[in-house]
């Protein structure tokens, strides 16, 4: 049997222009300007007065149709509900929401980046075949085997699906040895390494490249061909009573394994996609007192252009209107709405990025003075959230994607925040502070007896630090650091 009820709910909706303030906030300073300028694009409304070479024109909506004493009586009666025309008013020669910070001038912005002309890892492979004398069948098995690689320069795909797609698609019938023949071609060209099915493999072809009666070779050739799951493990002592070797012995083999490239295709691939830090914030130091300023790519004069404010003047003021003058003003309204929220969001966007960032500056101020990771106090986004009487969320989307360049490094503001710890005597340190010391003592360790997690356990309790042995561990594999036995070395 069906019911009907009423139900009340309380429901936030955001606003569009809040919701774009909310885009804005989270947009790190290197896309902002690509965010500007397709605003810029979308809506003719909008200006940057820093693109504009040439003077204003002259509005061309000043002489038509009707004389002032029209536009007066017009505007009486009919356009009482429109919006004034004051309200989109700026001053052009003044940026209100500019910051004392500007580190760009006219020779920085006119200097070109030069481009690298560079092969990549597979034209340079390919220029190598170029080279070798080969029938068409084998230089097309060659050119299927080059395609085939990864980015890392192995051959991860198998050789029968290879022969399919040569039989497929380029109509080239080949027997399996035809194409483990072509591997061994591939396989000595440069990078040493490459085309290799299995890290045994890739190892193998660079230990072959040098001089076959090292016997430091010899052993090397010998422990990656048959002992390489011993090796990784660092299970030193069951390779000298394999092998015979002493320490010593042992030692320099290793040595030589460990020069070899694991990843041959990295080391000629050319990078496209590179990640660019622009930094949001400067801190710096000026005897003793911390001074913060935002970059200033992230103020652009921004103003709402003065030709549609005339041209809403103009059909504002107009004596009469049909239903295509009325289109128009309203298509001019919605875009001077436009660029004026986007002005409003990019200045509301600095001042909480300089809210923010100043009440970050100021919790972790001995810190940010020093450089010094054991001075750096326990932090969550809430403390943040609190001091500047604002939404953790807003918080979160600043530490997430912003930067502060300090003397002492570039940082992401993310990594101001961490957890509190308490000592023996009550008093609450960062874990940033735990992990330091962490750091220092397995830097410092024997690395012929590393330090376990019990006895860094057992350190930091000697120091007042009453942490459990998973935490010790938590807190390493954090720092990407291996287990003792793994930093073990001869």
């Amino acid at each position: 049997m069906l019911k009907q009820h009423l139900q009340q709910k309380l429901l936030q909706k955001l606003s569009p222009q809040q919701i774009q303030f909310i885009k804005l906030l989270q947009v790190p300073t290197v896309a902002l300007d690509t965010r500007i300028k397709e605003e810029l694009e979308e809506n003719p409304a909008l200006e940057d007065p820093s693109l504009m070479i040439a003077e204003e024109p002259k509005s061309e909506y000043d002489d038509l149709n009707d004389t002032p004493e029209d536009h007066d009586s017009g505007s009486k009666e009919e356009n009482t509900d429109e919006f004034n025309v004051d309200d989109y008013l700026q001053d052009d020669n003044t940026n209100d929401y500019s910051t004392s910070y500007n580190n760009s001038d006219d020779d920085e912005e006119k200097k070109e980046t030069p481009i690298a002309i560079e092969s990549t890892f597979f034209e340079s492979l390919q220029e190598q075949l170029d080279l070798v004398p080969l029938s068409n069948p084998d230089f097309i098995i060659g050119k299927q085997i080059i395609g085939s690689l990864d980015d890392d320069g192995y051959l991860r795909r198998p050789i029968t699906s290879m022969i399919d797609d040569l039989a497929f698609s380029q109509n080239v019938m080949v027997e399996e040895e035809d194409v483990l023949e072509m591997l061994k071609v591939i396989q000595s060209f440069d990078p040493p390494g490459i085309a290799a099915r299995d890290l045994q493999e890739c190892l193998t072809l660079q230990l072959k490249r040098k001089d076959p009666n090292n016997l430091t070779i010899q052993k090397a050739i010998e422990i990656v061909e048959h002992h390489l799951d011993e090796f990784t493990r660092k299970h030193y002592d069951k390779l000298e009573r394999s092998l015979g070797l002493n320490s010593e012995d042992l030692k320099e083999i290793i040595g030589e394994i460990l020069r070899l490239n694991p990843k041959p295709g990295d080391s000629n691939q050319v990078t496209t996609k590179q990640l660019q830090i622009i930094p949001d914030f400067h801190v710096s130091n000026n005897d003793g007192v911390l001074i913060l300023t935002l970059n200033s790519k992230n103020a652009p004069e921004l103003r709402v252009s003065r030709s549609y404010i005339d041209m809403f003047d103009h059909y504002d003021k107009a004596a009469t209107k049909d239903k295509k003058l009325k289109e128009a003003v309203q298509f001019v309204k919605q875009k001077l709405d436009s660029a004026k929220w986007f002005i409003d969001a990019i200045k509301q966007r600095q001042q909480t990025l300089l809210k923010t960032m100043n009440a970050i500056m100021q919790y972790q101020y001995e810190y940010l003075l020093t450089g010094d990771e054991r001075k750096m106090r326990p932090m969550i986004l809430k403390d943040i959230a609190d001091k500047i009487d604002m939404d953790i969320s807003t918080v979160s989307r600043v530490a997430n994607s912003k930067y502060v360049q300090t003397e002492f490094g570039t940082f992401l503001l993310k990594s101001f925040f961490s957890e509190a710890i308490q000592t023996e005597s009550g008093e609450e340190v960062s874990n940033k502070e735990v992990k330091k010391i962490l750091e220092d003592c397995i830097g410092s360790e024997d690395k012929r007896k590393p330090l376990a997690d019990e006895k860094l356990t057992d350190i930091l309790k000697e120091r007042g630090y009453n942490i459990a042995r998973r935490t010790v561990a938590k807190y390493r594999e954090q720092m990407n650091i291996p287990v003792a036995r793994l930093r073990k070395e001869l």
